[in-house]
């Protein structure tokens, strides 16, 4: 048991407590988020607006650029959705709805900008170097794309979410960041927790439509 917690979390042992209380802040804080956002309440906005904040500082701390980016594009991404989900059209609020073919399109776009934005930034800082850089760049993009669809309310950013949390898990235990790592696992099950959900609240939005 001591050898697991060990391997968990030695690496502890080489940063100041503020930094590591910081980051279990912002890991409560982001778990809530998420667990907001499949609840479809508004306070996935506020509560994943701290979490980055503080994310942004700690990551780029650790120079860990691709991940301070992504946290970055939430912060600012959290306040665009923030104004959609309580934009009233027709005297009601943004719904949930599926991805439409333009929506598929700006995507795209979104997903292959990304990935060449990230690249340049990590060979502008002479850190492209290792297979987590090209892992950090994949699901930078995926998450991109993500946090767009769920500022937008579309169902299918759940998608986006369970595939980069999955990749997240072992990608941030090898960098060293347990708590991160242990955030995206709960991540996930409360991503594919929030697909179920956001569907029945779809499906029956369909029926008394």
């Amino acid at each position: 048991m001591y050898d697991f917690l060990n391997l968990m979390f030695e690496q502890y042992s080489q940063y100041q407590s503020i930094d590591i209380a910081l980051e279990i802040i912002a890991v409560f804080l982001g778990i809530s988020s998420v667990w907001f956002s499949k609840k479809n309440n508004i306070l996935v906005f506020p509560t994943g607006m701290i979490s980055t904040a503080i994310f942004i500082y700690l990551l780029y701390k650790w120079v860990l650029l691709g991940d301070m980016i992504i946290n970055a594009y939430y912060f600012v991404m959290s306040i665009y959705g923030w104004y959609i989900w309580t934009r009233k059209k027709d005297n009601s609020v943004t719904q949930i709805t599926f991805i439409n073919s333009k929506e598929k399109k700006v995507s795209i776009i979104i997903f292959v900008s990304s990935l060449m934005f990230i690249y340049l930034v990590y060979v502008y800082f002479d850190k492209w170097d290792s297979v987590t850089a090209y892992i950090d760049n994949l699901t930078t993009a995926i998450f991109f794309v993500g946090m767009w669809l769920m500022a937008k309310r579309k169902i299918e950013n759940w998608i986006f979410w369970i595939v980069g949390d999955i990749i997240s898990v072992p990608l941030y235990f090898y960098k060293g960041l347990t708590f991160t790592s242990l955030q995206y696992l709960i991540f996930t099950f409360i991503a594919i927790a929030g697909y179920y959900s956001w569907k029945k609240t779809l499906n029956k939005s369909h029926q008394t439509a």
